[in-house]
């Protein structure tokens, strides 16, 4: 999805647009989300960038594109560049923290 929203329309007020183009990014996330994985990926991951034009936009985690979207507005733009485009990704193993669990649970006593 590469898409430019306008932020000013003459009769709907800036921040219900934003509204509106926060819903339908969080829409076609979620469609993307629901595609079939190929074999050996675990997740979609995105490529996300967010900025007043195309020549501007800032990458950017997916998690961060709806407070980004509210900073173009707060710097007085006219318009909002979104670039998402999903990709395959695969989980990477977390190093081992050098401790496990013990087998049985620890009792606590009370000595008097």
């Amino acid at each position: 999805m590469k898409k430019t929203f306008p932020l000013t329309h003459p009769k709907i007020k800036p921040a219900r647009l934003v509204d509106s183009v926060r819903a339908e990014i969080s829409k076609y996330i979620k469609r993307e989300r629901r595609k079939k994985l190929p074999d050996g990926i675990d997740f979609w991951d995105f490529d996300c960038k967010v900025g007043a034009d195309s020549a501007t936009a800032s990458e950017q985690h997916v998690s961060a594109v709806s407070h980004s979207i509210g900073e173009v507005l707060e710097a007085g733009n006219e318009t909002v560049y979104v670039e998402i485009i999903a990709k395959p990704a695969t989980r990477t193993s977390r190093p081992s923290e050098g401790t496990s669990r013990p087998s049985e649970p620890e009792q606590n006593t009370l000595e008097s």
